[in-house]
């Protein structure tokens, strides 16, 4: 029987889950709840579906200390905006007694809260699933008097220090993560027309990422009705990543100005690579277009080729002068440099190798999708291309790399 078998009955197996599970629409509104889960909470079904969960478990007013519903609240606000999966340490959460209003019963939690997500990625149920531990603290302290009585004590005081550590750690992440956006504003520069030439470009940073990586795109206007376009990637993730990335950017950047040619700016930028720390293994391909001659000249040092997808649907990958890594040999060798023509409506795509690479997966497998999408959207424009190859390409619930994308249609 596989798990796609219609015979299944999901909704009896959710019902007959061992264990307290709840679940939330985005809005926090229970959407269902299993029968533990009813059994265990002290109220009924019909008291819970289609009420805000802080309505029907409100904080103990007679505790000022109580901090059950905002710690909950904080760890379902996290689920629905960042769609991961958030646990919780342990919280004393009072619930009031349904037979005598008014009267607030001690009891303690484990919760776990988790995403349900839509073939886009998009939060449509929160999973909250609880487990009690009252009776078991109670079982402790009425088998060990008072020394259990003091490790409760002691167990609760940790868990509430734990959970003040994690939200001092989420909000230094969340400090980090401000500074990581505006590096990513200062470091990629933003697409704009170069004369008539569309450009669109695409910076999708992997999921649980700051928002920035080490990959990057570049665009350089070149006298005459020439441009420069390059894309990499650094090893790593994160601020360091970051960092190392802002500077070889740069440095090809300008490279690209004075340079003979996309292999000789490489060369340049191999070279300087060699003094930056991280810069090792990193991977770049520039292409430098001339609109006048109709020629593309390209370098690839040890990065994925570009595709040229032609107005016919064909497409061609620029793979005829690829070359080892940055810093990964220790002499110095000049880099290739090959040149391709093309015709006006073609398409050039750069792109790195979160857009196409996958686990367990030959790398050929991915040039192929990227080449059956090419075709299929060959009459889309850059900026509907450039989301199209997204949705086509990378997986429903997002990227497990970073990726980097230019469109230019020449």
């Amino acid at each position: 029987m596989s798990a796609s078998d219609p015979a299944i009955d999901y909704r009896a197996v959710f019902h007959a889950l061992p264990g307290m599970v709840a679940l939330l629409t985005p809005e926090l509104v229970y959407a269902d709840a299993n029968e533990d889960f009813v059994r265990n909470s002290g109220r009924s079904l019909v008291e819970l579906l289609g009420h805000h969960v802080f309505d029907v478990f409100p904080d103990n007013p007679n505790d000022p200390a109580a901090t059950g519903a905002r710690n909950l609240a904080a760890s379902l606000g996290r689920v629905v905006a960042e769609g991961e999966r958030d646990t919780m340490a342990l919280q004393r959460y009072d619930v009031e007694s349904r037979e005598r209003p008014g009267e607030w019963q001690e009891r303690y939690w484990s919760p776990i809260n988790a995403p349900v997500l839509d073939a886009q990625g998009r939060v449509v149920l929160v999973v909250h699933r609880v487990e009690e531990v009252t009776e078991l603290i109670r079982a402790r302290s009425r088998a060990a008097g008072d020394r259990s009585r003091v490790l409760e004590a002691e167990l609760y005081t940790r868990s509430r220090e734990l959970q003040q550590v994690i939200e001092r750690l989420r909000q230094a992440h969340a400090r980090e993560r401000e500074v990581a956006l505006a590096l990513q504003d200062a470091m990629l520069p933003a697409p704009r027309l170069v004369g008539d030439h569309q450009v669109a470009v695409r910076y999708q940073p992997a999921v649980g990422a700051l928002n920035v990586c080490g990959d990057w795109y570049d665009l350089v206007e070149l006298p005459g009705d020439r441009m420069a376009v390059a894309v990499g990637d650094v090893v790593g993730h994160g601020l360091d990543a970051a960092g190392v990335m802002g500077q070889l950017r740069s440095a090809l950047s300008a490279a690209s100005r004075v340079s003979q040619g996309p292999g000789q700016a490489l060369e340049v930028l191999g070279l300087y690579a060699r003094s930056v720390e991280g810069a090792e293994s990193t991977s770049a391909v520039s292409v430098h277009i001339d609109w006048t001659t109709h020629r593309l000249a390209y370098s690839s040092a040890g990065h994925l080729p570009p595709a040229l997808a032609r107005a016919d649907g064909t497409v061609v990958f620029l793979d005829a002068a690829t070359d080892p890594p940055l810093g990964a040999r220790p002499e110095h060798l000049p880099r290739p440099q090959a040149e391709q023509a093309f015709e006006a409506g073609d398409t050039l795509v750069l792109y790195t190798d979160g857009l196409i690479e996958r686990r367990h997966e030959d790398i050929d497998t991915g040039l192929g999708r990227l080449a059956d999408s090419l075709t299929g959207h060959r009459k889309d424009g850059p900026e509907e291309l450039a989301d199209a190859l997204l949705l086509d390409l990378l997986p429903a619930a997002g990227a497990t790399d970073d990726t980097a994308l230019v469109v230019i249609r020449l």
